[in-house]
């Protein structure tokens, strides 16, 4: 489940080192608490970020996107998502291009010409009903078809798991090929449609959220397998043979 982006103010900067300095200690005093796993040896660091961002989620994310949920309607939902979705596959069209996927890499390019245009700069997904499919790209899978190995799990604050593999993701993806960052808007604007994405993306994970919380004893180490076995799914365009994907699961 991924964790949002939200910003923090008011905060010196040796306040942040000594928040991050404590946050380490804790995870270390911690981590024997834990049963070991290879892929991610600083569990104890992680759980605390994780404590860290599940608190912000709990004090303004959730409570959000349930006001979101409250006072939109369905069809707005489903545009807005359609709208940022539609952002996402130049960034999609550019890593399936790095991969080699040059037909996917240009179906990308159309889906993002058809649902701008006919699509009403995104708000409908007529690429879709074209036979054009949604593809699920991005730079960490591209280093992962490269052959780089994902490295340790990690759980960043703010922004939640992550792979050190994965993380340059949150740049390249997230900034250097997002068209927004190029669009110039005033900071109040640029903000709101932020906020706009990232409270949109919770209130459709509020569902996945109820069933997370009946099967697991331990959210920290579920969202771990999941999102390592989604990873795995996603780069190797497919569930290696003997596993199973944890959100297909859910789904069932």
């Amino acid at each position: 489940m991924e964790e949002m982006s939200v910003s923090i103010r008011g905060i010196s900067k040796s306040c942040v080192v000594l928040l991050i300095c404590a946050a380490m200690m804790l995870g270390g005093c911690a981590s024997t608490q834990y049963i070991a796993d290879e892929r991610d040896p600083w569990q104890g660091f992680n759980r605390t970020m994780y404590g860290f961002n599940d608190g912000l989620d709990r004090a303004l994310l959730k409570p959000a996107a349930k006001g979101y949920k409250a006072v939109a309607p369905d069809f707005v939902e489903t545009g807005v998502r359609n709208f940022f979705d539609n952002l996402d596959d130049i960034s999609i069209a550019v890593n399936n291009l790095l991969q080699g996927k040059v037909s996917n890499s240009f179906s990308d390019i159309g889906r993002l010409a058809i649902n701008s245009t006919i699509g009403v700069l995104g708000l409908f997904d007529v690429a879709s009903s074209m036979g054009l499919a949604k593809h699920d790209e991005d730079f960490g899978q591209t280093l992962g078809v490269w052959g780089m190995d994902s490295g340790p799990y990690i759980m960043w604050p703010i922004f939640g798991p992550s792979t050190l593999r994965d993380s340059p993701s949150l740049v390249v993806d997230r900034v250097l090929l997002n068209p927004l960052t190029y669009v110039e808007i005033k900071t109040g604007e640029r903000i709101a449609v932020v906020a706009l994405d990232v409270v949109s993306v919770r209130a459709e994970l509020l569902s996945l959220e109820e069933t997370v919380d009946e099967i697991s004893t331990d959210k920290y180490t579920f969202i771990r397998e999941a999102y390592l076995d989604r990873r795995d799914f996603l780069v190797h365009d497919g569930s290696p043979e003997g596993e199973t994907d944890l959100y297909d699961e859910l789904d069932e």
